[in-house]
């Protein structure tokens, strides 16, 4: 039996091993990501990829262990502005979302008391609990969309601030619920089970063109959010080699699966969000609430996560980042550098009140405070 130096050592020496193999292997597209664990290693399209709880577990730990070994690390999570792409940063004005219903699997719509879609194979209510989510930003004052409104673009902006000048536009605060931009059931086909990126980038382009907005300036500030039905695995979700909840990109994007797909309307903004229940507590069943209030609760989380990502890093990632190349942080968003905080301690994640309901959210990274933020500031 090994005595316990030993052990130690061929520990050290095979974490060592696989994270040389691991910088060795990194694509282009992903050269930031080095951790093996990360849902983004191999993918570097999965911009502000929501992991599972597992997997931000294997991170941390390999991170650690990292760290004590080959890496010398920052603690510091400040995010930079990376100059735009395509002359986009940042979501400067009144953000708007569509959520788009992706697949014949959905069912039959109908309409509940609130106005909000209703699908009979949605058993737990998703969609309409999305719809009340975007109807509720920006209502009863809340202040975790003031977080976003700190962040900025423009010729005013140089690349790596991490600060707004003054007259830099920033991001919209969703003054009433105007968030929430429509919604449309996509029911003419069945989703794929294993949709591409490049498939999910053009349903969200098939959207652009639904809701009419056929011009680059139509869509210059909206996201479409493209929601994939129980029993699908979107890039991949939900398998062995897709051990995350959610993520975002743009349609132009060259290094997504299947390739960047061309619009006639201007750039795309887009988030694959999967079933994320299909997943249970991995993707934030129950994290905030208990028993039937929390069912519900990774739904508003991971895709809060991902629309504060969307609207400070648009087209990634010319938008903010973490920009720092030693930092265990490197190449992470406004959301994933505070994903999975336990409730009930700092920074963790907590209900926001909206008029609409209280929704499980987690917070977000706030750079004029160096702290996880469920509240902020309207700026």
């Amino acid at each position: 039996m090994l005595d316990h130096a030993k052990r130690s050592l061929l520990k050290t020496i095979a974490v060592s091993a696989l994270f040389a193999a691991c910088t060795v292997g990194a694509s282009a597209s992903d050269v930031s990501v080095t951790n093996p664990y990360s849902p983004a290693y191999g993918h570097g399209y999965r911009h502000g990829v929501v992991p599972t709880r597992e997997s931000l577990r294997n991170m941390n730990a390999f991170d650690a262990q990292r760290g004590s070994t080959t890496l010398l690390r920052t603690s510091s999570k400040t995010l930079a502005f990376g100059g735009g792409v395509d002359g986009i940063g940042v979501t400067s004005s009144q953000p708007k979302v569509y959520l788009v219903v992706y697949g014949s699997q959905w069912g039959t719509a109908s309409t509940d008391a609130n106005g909000n879609m209703t699908l009979s194979g949605d058993a737990h209510g998703a969609v309409p609990y999305l719809q009340q989510l975007f109807k509720g930003l920006g209502t009863n004052n809340e202040g975790w969309s003031g977080t976003v409104t700190q962040y900025c673009d423009g010729s005013l902006v140089g690349k790596g601030a991490t600060s707004c000048p003054t007259g830099a536009p920033k991001v919209g605060y969703p003054t009433g619920g105007t968030a929430f931009a429509g919604i449309w059931y996509d029911n003419s086909a069945a989703s794929p089970s294993q949709a591409t990126g490049a498939q999910l980038a053009q349903e969200a382009i098939k959207a652009a063109a639904h809701f009419g907005n056929t011009t680059a300036a139509s869509n210059r500030y909206v996201e479409y959010v493209v929601l994939s039905p129980s029993g699908t695995h979107p890039d991949g979700f939900n398998t062995t080699s897709g051990q995350f909840c959610a993520w975002h990109d743009y349609n132009g994007d060259t290094t997504l699966s299947g390739g960047a797909v061309s619009s006639p309307y201007g750039d795309i903004a887009f988030t694959n969000m999967p079933y994320v229940l299909d997943m249970t507590t991995s993707c934030g069943e129950n994290f905030v609430n208990s028993g039937a209030a929390g069912v519900l609760d990774g739904f508003s989380i991971v895709e809060g996560h991902e629309y504060a990502e969307t609207v400070t890093d648009q087209n990634p990632a010319g938008g903010w980042t973490n920009q720092q190349s030693r930092s265990r942080y490197n190449g992470e968003e406004i959301g994933d550098e505070c994903a999975w905080i336990t409730p009930g301690t700092a920074g963790g994640s907590a209900n926001v009140s909206m008029a609409t309901g209280n929704f499980a959210m987690q917070s977000l990274w706030s750079n004029d405070t160096n702290t996880c933020a469920i509240t902020h500031p309207v700026l």
